[in-house]
C-alpha cells in the first residue's frame, strides 16, 4: 500500500491517478498509523510554502515525515519543504535535505513551466531513463545544488531537479504529469 499524504496540498489526485494507471494500490491519508505502516509514502505538493508548512505543523506531519523509515518520495513543493529553508514566505523546512530553496531571478520567464531535460542522473529513480527524456516542471522557486543532488536541470541557472538522502527521494518535476517517462520513474520508485 502506498500512502499519499493528505494535507490540503494540490495535485494529490493526479498522483493517485498515476498510481492507479500502474496498478498500484494507494490511499490518501493523514492518519499516522496508516502512514507508518505503508510500504511507500508520497508527499506531493502544489501551493505556497509557508501556508503549507503551517498545515503540516498543525497535523504533526512535519515531525512524522522525517521519522519515516520506508521509501518516501517528495514531489515539487513536497521536495522543497523537505529542504532546510525556503525563501517563499521565509519558511523553515524539515531539513531532510541539506540545501535551501530560492526564488528564480527574473532574468527569464518565471515560473519555469513546461518540458525540460535533466542531466547527471544518479538515482535508482532514473533506471531506464536517459538525459534525452523530457520531464514536466512548474515552479518559481528552486532547490540549490548540494551533496544530495541526483539530477540537474538548467533554467536560468543550474538547480537540483531531484534529491536523495537515505530513504528520502524527491523531484522538482512532476512524474505524474510527465507521460511515459514519469510513469517509468514512479514504477522505479515502487520497486525500491
Amino acid at each position: 500500500m502506498i500512502a499519499i499524504l493528505k494535507y490540503n496540498g494540490g495535485n494529490v489526485s493526479s498522483v493517485q491517478n498515476a498510481l492507479n494507471r500502474l496498478g498500484a494500490e494507494s490511499i490518501i491519508t493523514d492518519d499516522f498509523e496508516l502512514i507508518k505502516k505503508a510500504d511507500k509514502v508520497i508527499f506531493p505538493g502544489v501551493g505556497e510554502a509557508s501556508s503549507t508548512m503551517k498545515i503540516l505543523k498543525e497535523k504533526g506531519l512535519d515531525q512524522l515525515i522525517p521519522s519515516l523509515k520506508q521509501p518516501v518520495l517528495g514531489i515539487c513543493l513536497g521536495m522543497q519543504l523537505m529542504c532546510k529553508n525556503n525563501e517563499e514566505g521565509n519558511t523553515v523546512g524539515m531539513g531532510i535535505f541539506d540545501c535551501n530553496v530560492k526564488k528564480f531571478p527574473s532574468l527569464d520567464l518565471v515560473p519555469h513551466m513546461g518540458w525540460n531535460t535533466v542531466l547527471d542522473l544518479k538515482s535508482p529513480l532514473f533506471s531506464e531513463i536517459s538525459e534525452e527524456d523530457d520531464l514536466y516542471f512548474v515552479h518559481s522557486f528552486y532547490c540549490e545544488l548540494s551533496e544530495n543532488t541526483t539530477s540537474v536541470c538548467d533554467y536560468i541557472l543550474p538547480f537540483s531537479a531531484s534529491l536523495q538522502k537515505d530513504n528520502f527521494f524527491a523531484t522538482q518535476f512532476h512524474p505524474e504529469k510527465s507521460g511515459k517517462v514519469g510513469n517509468k520513474m514512479l514504477e522505479n520508485f515502487l520497486k525500491i
